[in-house]
């Protein structure tokens, strides 16, 4: 606990009497013990943080007698992950062997929630049920990549795949940067 320890007097000749200065020592051992007994208390009894987990269904691998899954060109919306944190979007699908389609038209957002979250919403609104096309190109980030699977869970997509960029989306890219 706390002592006071009293100085020893001197030894001196007389003259005037001064009142004895008393030292005090505290001692800590008490409540550095209560802050550790504290600290070992509240670290047992706190839950930790679950890590969220989003669930991810990887499609069987590839055989000769499968064959690739068709979808509408009308229900079809691509996401391109570009470089510097971009999101390259347009409708439909990018077929340059059917010359009788049109060239997609190539639009440019980012990730943020005014961006390319407001784009999914309205496409879902558009049409009901659309298919997601996410390319993420060379250029890409990681953080893009996660980005994009968030937005889908936040908004709701119920179909949405991870395909490789081909040569003519990247091509699009090239020609609307121009």
């Amino acid at each position: 606990m706390a002592e006071i320890q009293q100085k020893a007097q001197s030894g001196g000749k007389g003259g005037k009497k001064r009142a004895k200065k008393m030292s005090t020592k505290i001692d800590m051992t008490p409540m550095v013990d209560l802050a550790f007994l504290l600290l070992t208390f509240f670290m047992l009894t706190t839950t930790f943080a679950k890590p969220n987990v989003m669930q991810l269904t990887m499609p069987v691998k590839k055989t000769d007698d499968v064959e690739d899954t068709k979808i509408k060109a009308s229900q079809a919306m691509t996401i391109l992950l570009g470089k510097d944190n971009k999101a390259y979007y347009y409708f439909g699908l990018n077929t340059p062997a059917d010359k009788t389609v049109p060239k997609p038209e190539m639009k440019v957002t980012n990730f943020s929630a005014n961006g390319i979250r407001q784009v999914l919403l309205t496409r879902q609104r558009q049409k009901p049920e659309p298919i997601i096309l996410i390319k993420p190109t060379e250029d890409a980030k990681y953080k893009n990549m996660v980005d994009i699977l968030d937005e889908m869970n936040i908004t709701n997509q119920k179909k949405y795949a991870l395909v490789k960029a081909p040569k003519e989306d990247l091509d699009l890219i090239k020609e609307s940067a121009l």
